[in-house]
């Protein structure tokens, strides 16, 4: 009789121990799984960038955008391209590969690319204060006029009058950047042979 109230025992205890040990292992599972997540989470910063806010009402249709967008846009991009630090210039970089064209995004990429390096190697830094926009519906294109500021280590080396084009195009539903270069002022439809933030 007392032999099977053991062997009774025996058979609850050892349930217990195999309930414990599977509960413990599942906790050690969680636990693990929480800590490769904190890993992950911990020490990274998220900046999302969207395009600029909607202050005017614009119209698209049949692959072609209101002025008042193109405006919005462009202003958009040069903040992207113009406006850049040796910190500054990967993020935005890969923010405006998001908008370009397909086709052209690898000349845009590798233009941003060098003007990634040369503002690391100088530590300089570029501000395009905008002083005019003109689109042209037309050609889905925007003439920006400013005055780039370039320092370097913190001090003002150059602050010049410069224009800009930017070129849109709408695939599938959506704008993207054609292309962004400087121009000449009097003739907006020659391009000059210059980097796009100018910096030397």
């Amino acid at each position: 009789m007392r032999l099977e109230t053991y062997q009774d025992d025996l058979g609850t205890l050892r349930r217990r121990v195999f309930d414990q040990r599977l509960a413990i292992g599942i906790l050690s599972l969680c636990l693990l799984l929480a800590l490769s997540i904190i890993y992950r989470i911990a020490g990274t910063e998220r900046t999302i960038i969207t395009p600029p806010s909607v202050s005017k009402t614009f119209w698209v249709e049949d692959g072609r955008g209101s002025n008042d967008y193109l405006v919005q846009m462009s202003s958009f991009v040069a903040y992207l391209m113009l406006d850049v630090t040796p910190k500054s210039i990967e993020w935005k970089k890969d923010m405006l590969l998001k908008w370009c064209l397909p086709d052209n995004a690898g000349a845009i990429k590798t233009r941003q690319e060098l003007e990634a390096t040369r503002l690391k190697k100088l530590n300089a830094s570029t501000y395009f204060q905008l002083q005019q926009l003109v689109p042209d519906e037309e050609t889905q294109s925007v003439l920006l006029t400013g005055f780039l500021l370039t320092q370097v280590n913190g001090v003002k080396t150059s602050d010049v009058q410069k224009s800009y084009r930017a070129d849109f195009i709408f695939r599938g539903g959506r704008v993207h950047l054609k292309d962004f270069k400087e121009v000449d002022r009097e003739n907006p439809n020659s391009v000059t042979d210059v980097a796009v933030a100018g910096v030397r």
